[in-house]
């Protein structure tokens, strides 16, 4: 991945694909840690890139959950 995820893109997506886009994601996070801290990192603006995918993919992952889940009355 080497732009942005658009929200389009991923809600189109199944359950699976989302956790293995999630699981890429995270590790790309990882390697870019691991290269800043190195010294190595040129594109500084991928890590909040990064993180924003990983942000707007949980987000649909709970937002397809709550929807799923049966309303629980709070008591």
């Amino acid at each position: 991945m080497t732009a942005m995820t658009k929200p389009v893109d991923v809600r189109a997506k199944s359950e699976d694909e989302l956790k293995a886009m999630l699981l890429d994601l995270r590790k790309e996070q990882f390697n870019l840690r691991f290269q800043r801290a190195s010294g190595q990192l040129e594109a500084t603006g991928r890590i909040q890139a990064v993180r924003r995918d990983i942000a707007r993919v949980k987000t649909i992952m709970g937002e397809r959950h709550r929807a799923a889940a049966p309303n629980q009355p709070k008591a």
